[in-house]
Formats: structure tokens, C-alpha cells, sequence
């Protein structure tokens, strides 16, 4: 063999090599896909949303229901929502049946329900499962595999998930979207841009 034959062989060995390193890196990039994003739900006006919408914001994710001793959180939720809304956050509402039946009505009626009682305007969506056996994908995901794992313990349990779709922490029912944790939470989640 040649010095040229040798070098066209030593240049398609380092070729092939180089594209199995980038084929890998590609792989690599597209599991790190955050799993939040690969949910699509449906609003409580009943269109399609790919939660891919929300790329670049900051999450909180809620189970909500309208006859609730915790359902007066509803009117501090909008405050938090209010208050951060322009720097990219956005609170998710997912109405549930599962805890005592305390959310039996339609979307229409919780729709009704939440802008007459509490003046709702962040995002909600159609009443869906978040325990038992016909438990949603999406709270499959956040209480079974998320780092903030663990059973949803009643209405209201609050999951924030951070601009590149990572669930960052849960917050228990009884803990008030406006108590300190929660406000320094959200705000050091916006403060990080990328």
C-alpha cells in the first residue's frame, strides 16, 4: 500500500469515527429531551396543547378542584400569576375528581366556576386523572418518575418545572402559592434565562 492509499484509509477511519461520535451526541441530545414536553393536553376549552408551547417558561403544574377546603388557593394562584406573567411564568390548572369526589362538575361548569369566583385567567385545562388506575400520562410521569416523585396527597399539590423543562421540586396542598418559599422558588427560576 501506497502513502497516498494509506492516508485516504487513515482519513476515512478518522471520518467514520468523527460521524459515530456526532450520531452519538445526537442520540444523547434527543434523550435529554425534558419528558414535560412530550405531553399533549387538552384545554379547558377542549383545543390540543403540546405543553412543547411552553418551552423557555417557568411551570407550576396544579391539581385543582372548586369544592375543596384548599380551593380559595385559586385566588392566590391568579395573584402569583399576575405578578410574574410578564417574566415568563405561567401556572397550569389540571382539575381532578380523584380526592372525594370534589370536583364533580364539567369543564364548562369549573370554567364558569373559576372566572366568576376568582377571576382565573391562567391556563386551564380539561378535568383529567391524577391518581389511582386511569391516572393521566403526564401524572404518571411527575409522581412516578420525576425527581419530585411521590403520591399526589390531595388537591392542590403544586410541581414547579424550571425554562429547560425540568421538574424542579413539589409543594404539599396546604402550602399557599403566596408563602415565601414558593415566591423565592419562582423567582430564582425566572432570574435563570437559559
Amino acid at each position: 500500500m501506497n502513502t497516498l492509499s494509506r492516508s485516504l484509509v487513515v482519513a476515512l477511519f478518522i471520518g467514520v469515527l468523527m460521524n459515530l461520535s456526532n450520531s452519538q451526541t445526537k442520540g444523547t441530545e434527543m434523550e435529554q429531551k425534558p419528558v414535560i414536553y412530550s405531553f399533549t393536553m387538552k384545554t379547558i376549552d377542549g383545543e390540543e396543547r403540546s405543553l412543547e408551547a411552553y418551552k423557555g417558561k417557568v411551570l407550576m403544574i396544579v391539581n385543582v378542584a372548586s369544592k375543596c377546603g384548599f380551593t380559595p388557593q385559586y385566588g392566590d394562584l391568579q395573584k402569583l400569576y399576575e405578578r410574574y406573567k410578564d417574566e415568563g411564568f405561567v401556572i397550569m390548572g389540571f382539575p381532578a375528581n380523584n380526592i372525594l369526589c370534589q370536583e364533580p362538575g364539567s369543564d364548562d361548569d369549573l370554567k364558569q366556576f373559576c372566572s366568576t369566583q376568582y377571576n382565573v385567567t391562567f391556563d386551564m385545562f380539561s378535568k383529567i386523572s391524577v391518581k389511582g388506575e386511569d391516572m393521566h400520562p403526564l401524572y404518571q410521569y411527575l409522581t412516578k418518575e420525576s425527581p419530585a416523585s411521590g403520591t399526589v396527597k390531595w388537591n392542590f399539590q403544586k410541581y414547579l418545572i424550571d425554562r429547560k423543562g425540568n421538574v424542579i421540586t413539589k409543594y404539599a396542598p396546604g402550602t399557599k402559592p403566596l408563602e415565601d418559599e414558593i415566591v423565592q422558588k419562582v423567582e430564582e427560576l425566572l432570574r435563570n434565562a437559559s
